[in-house]
């Protein structure tokens, strides 16, 4: 016969099963709710890392910048302009900037314009020019059409005079030679213009107008008799004479540099002659020319006092025979320092505060002022010491931040240690700076610019209130407030 159980044992094991049951649900729901909490912690914090702005930063390094500055300069050389001793019609034989020896000849002058016509009928026309010829024709229009710029527009009209110089140099001149006699059986009054000394031919003939409306040939110009109404571009004019025109009697049509030397004069200003003083050649580089050269270089005075520096050079002149009035470029010396970008930079206002009201007080060596403070009851004054950060110190003043919470304000007096002397605080000046975030947090840093370009800027470097190689700035100072706490 089976035994009974009693009921209150049964009883109490059914209660430490659903204890056991209640206990290990309740262990199960905690745990589970604090891995739920971590959870979501670390996807808020992976969330909001990954959507805050973050701000780029610059490793400031050491730098150098080369500093170009970009001149007009005027063309002076030894040239010699010839006129024509009777009017006609002209032809040239010699191309625009080659050398012609003693006697070639240069030009001729058909006074009864029959000469085209009469080489017409009788076959001169007819001349083959060679494949060497034809050549060299194609060169100097390859070498043009890879020059070109539109905003050199006359070159066209000057290759344009240079090729049909050509055309006549390589066809005409002898078929006029060979029928010379003949014509001058038909009566065509025809003559031939022959160089009387050796040099580079060139057809531009220039000349300018002053002041006064005198016109003055720029071939007779010197350096010392410069002025500067030969650097004024709006009395400038040239004349180039082109095969086939009517020419006046007593007309400029051509002229001969006889030497490869040559100058470039261009005006200079207080700065440029202090920048320049005690040196005696200067590198120069020429924009669209791809040359560079160094010159001799020179501070004269023109007639009417006007200060020029004169660069001379020996070789290249053939490269801007038909040019006056030249653009160039002078290589400074490489300024280095600190580069930032420009980008970096911003300004921030400081009060001036005499440098020596600056004292030491309290239990510490910090720098501060002596300050003059009234008791709101009775009025009476008593000076105290407020310690003040130093942004910059630059012709007997310190740069103190200005802060609408700070220590000192604005109408503030300032007790000068050691005496009853007194300053009142109101004096502001702007500082170029920074923001350093070496800290993780912007703080504005002064710099000293020495030179820039279009992206960065040299600053001094080791100086007392600034920065030093590897710190680490702000990119773009416009994205941050000082004081803002940097996520990198």
């Amino acid at each position: 016969m089976a035994k009974k159980r009693n009921p209150e044992v049964i009883d109490l094991e059914k209660r430490k099963k659903h204890l056991k049951k209640r206990d290990k649900l309740h262990h199960t729901n905690i745990g589970a709710i604090i891995f739920f909490l971590i959870f979501l912690y670390m996807a808020f914090y992976v969330y909001t890392y990954l959507t805050r702005e973050k701000v780029q930063f610059y490793e400031v390094a050491e730098g150098s910048i080369m500093e170009d500055r970009e001149y007009t300069g005027l063309i002076l050389r030894e040239e010699s302009v010839y006129s024509t001793d009777s009017a006609g019609y002209i032809n040239y034989y010699i191309r625009e900037g080659k050398r012609a020896s003693v006697g070639s000849s240069v030009y001729s002058l058909d006074e009864s314009g029959r000469v085209e016509q009469f080489l017409e009928e009788n076959g001169g026309g007819a001349a083959q020019i060679s494949d060497e010829d034809l050549a060299a024709l194609k060169k100097e229009l390859t070498s043009f059409s890879l020059s070109y710029d539109d905003d050199n527009f006359s070159k066209v009209e000057d290759t344009k005079y240079s090729l049909e110089a050509a055309m006549m140099e390589y066809v005409s001149f002898s078929a006029m030679d060979s029928l010379a006699d003949a014509m001058a059986q038909a009566g065509i009054n025809f003559h031939q213009i022959r160089a009387d000394k050796a040099g580079v031919v060139s057809y531009v003939v220039d000349q300018y107008t002053d002041g006064d409306g005198q016109a003055h040939a720029y071939a007779d110009l010197t350096p010392a008799a410069v002025t500067g109404d030969a650097f004024n571009r709006a009395g400038y004019s040239r004349t180039q004479a082109k095969s086939g025109d009517l020419v006046e009697q007593g007309a400029p049509v051509y002229k001969i540099i006889t030497s490869d030397k040559w100058s470039l004069v261009f005006p200079m200003d207080e700065q440029d002659v202090a920048d320049y003083s005690g040196k005696d050649q200067l590198q120069v580089t020429f924009p669209g020319y791809d040359l560079e050269l160094t010159g001799d270089f020179s501070v004269i005075s023109g007639a009417d006092g006007t200060v020029c520096g004169q660069l001379d050079f020996s070789k290249y002149m053939v490269q801007f025979e038909s040019e006056r009035f030249l653009n160039f470029e002078i290589s400074a010396d490489t300024t280095t320092g600190l580069k930032i970008p420009k980008t970096a930079v911003t300004q921030k206002q400081f009060y001036l505060i005499p440098e020596d009201y600056v004292t030491q007080g309290g239990d510490s060596t910090s720098d501060g002022f002596m300050k003059e403070t009234y008791s709101e009851q009775d009025g009476s004054s008593t000076i105290v010491f407020v310690p003040a950060t130093i942004y910059n110190s630059k012709d007997g003043y310190y740069y103190i931040e200005v802060s609408d919470d700070g220590d000192i304000k604005a109408g503030d007096y300032l007790v000068k240690p050691g005496s009853t002397e007194r300053f009142q605080v109101g004096q502001t000046a702007s500082l170029d700076g920074v923001y350093n975030i070496n800290r993780g947090y912007a703080v504005f840093r002064q710099v000293e610019i020495i030179t820039s370009n279009d992206e960065y800027y040299i600053v001094e470097k080791g100086t007392r209130y600034g920065l030093s190689v590897y710190d680490h700035i702000v990119l773009d100072a416009s994205t941050v407030k000082e004081g803002a706490i940097i996520y990198q």
